[in-house]
């Protein structure tokens, strides 16, 4: 795959049945969050947790009588979890030609100390089954200058990034050829654990990169916060992210 096809993790959602008591849970995991965040025309909002290059979206409904996009249908079929990874590319317009869909521009309001600001988006989102047991996209922010703040990018528990997505698939054969042709073969090697699990298909779990394992086990113990050390590092129950099983793993 060409660089600016696919140039990585984006953002992983996470779909939250109570954004405010979401962002609640999140601070408590040791992430800060960003303001409050709106989609222009839709009825959800957002609160961002932001690394250098990629970031966790908390994803929620603030207005059921508009437009959100499926989540509704996936809080009452799967409850709170993982719901989806963007990828990013600077050229969505030939990823378009080469997977088919058509990109969409969107817009949000950023609720700011000083003021609202209104971070702008392209999205393409690729015909379905493109990325099997995924629901996936590809994302260009048009207003980068607006997603980050060096404050925005401390967290308390030593959070850099996403690491890797692990995804449950039927067929993991076949699984693999499909995310090489779309997302190149040495991403998928390096950064997409694939699973077999026929019943449930989808994202099932998030590598989050942290530079101390020891300060987090740390941090997490004086929060009260329940891990498990195992062989990628330290792995955090669903029931304390809102339905998404999280890994730490070193990343000097």
């Amino acid at each position: 795959m060409p660089h600016g096809l696919n140039d990585g993790f984006d953002h992983a959602l996470v779909g939250v049945a109570d954004l405010e008591a979401a962002r609640l849970d999140w601070q408590r995991l040791g992430f800060s969050t960003c303001p409050r965040g709106k989609h222009i025309g839709w009825g959800t909002a957002n609160y961002c947790i932001m690394f250098a290059t990629d970031y966790l979206e908390l994803l929620g409904i603030v207005d059921a009588s508009q437009f959100t996009n499926n989540l509704d249908t996936f809080l009452q079929s799967h409850g709170e979890g993982l719901l989806g990874m963007a990828f990013a590319s600077s050229e969505l317009e030939a990823l378009a030609e080469k997977l088919g869909g058509q990109p969409q521009d969107l817009k949000r309001l950023l609720e700011l100390p000083e003021g609202t600001v209104e971070p702008r988006f392209r999205l393409l989102h690729p015909p379905p089954g493109t990325l099997p047991g995924l629901s996936g996209f590809f994302c260009r922010h048009l207003t980068p200058e607006l997603m980050r703040r060096p404050e925005w990018l401390i967290h308390a528990n030593g959070a850099r990034g996403i690491a890797w997505m692990s995804i449950a698939v039927a067929d993991v054969a076949a699984a693999t050829v499909a995310y090489e042709q779309v997302l190149g073969a040495d991403f998928v090697r390096q950064r997409v654990r694939l699973t077999q699990d026929a019943n449930e298909p989808g994202l099932c779990g998030l590598g989050i990169e942290v530079g101390n394992l020891a300060a987090t086990a740390a941090f997490f113990e004086d929060a009260g916060i329940s891990y498990t050390k195992d062989d990628p590092g330290l792995s955090v129950q669903p029931e304390y992210a809102n339905g998404a099983r999280l890994y730490f793993v070193y990343s000097g």
